[in-house]
Order: C-alpha cells, then structure tokens, then sequence
C-alpha cells in the first residue's frame, strides 16, 4: 500500500474515532469555535468556499491540508464531503507526518 492510500485510509480511522467534523458549515462553525487543530479541503473546492474556509483557517492559524480529490475524501470517510477538519491534536499531528512522508 502506497503512503497515498494509507493517508487516506487514516482519515476513515479518524473518522470512526469520532475526530473528524465534516461538511463545510460543519468545520467553519468548529473552526470559529476554536474546536478543530487542522483543515483538509479537497483539490477540487469551488473557488469561493476554498476562498472562504483558508481565509477563516490562516485566521486561525490552523494547518490546511488540500492533497486530495472530493473523490478521495468521500471515499475514505463514507459520505460526499470536499471539506473536513481534525479535531484531535495528536491523530492531526500523525496525518501531517503521513504526508511528510511523501503522498
């Protein structure tokens, strides 16, 4: 299994672990409430909601992950979703050295 397909296999868990908010209102009113450690938006974001949630995450100086497609992402997690966020420091720390490992 390629670093790719692990990482984003890592989502699923984090998902089932109950750490992961998703939907783009969702992770905007997380951020806003200061609840989320990380953003992850799909490669394939509309230009304005792109616009929208790393203006709010820069804000917050929160780290925006954008590696992979909405495809990806939906698949990983189970649901139709371009927009998600971590809200646990350590299982976004382990994501980000996934992807330091190379994608």
């Amino acid at each position: 299994m390629h670093n790719r397909e692990k990482t984003i296999n890592f989502l699923g868990l984090i998902q089932r672990a109950g750490k992961l908010v998703s939907g783009t209102d969702m992770v905007i009113s997380s951020i806003k409430a200061r609840k989320v450690k990380l953003v992850i938006i799909a490669s394939d974001l509309s230009q304005a909601t792109r616009q929208e949630v790393v203006s709010l995450a820069q804000k917050n100086s929160l780290p925006i992950i954008d590696e992979f497609s909405g495809l990806e992402i939906s698949q990983a997690i189970g649901k139709a979703r371009k927009v998600l966020a971590v809200s646990d420091l350590g299982f976004s720390k382990a994501l980000q050295k996934k992807l330091n490992e190379g994608v």
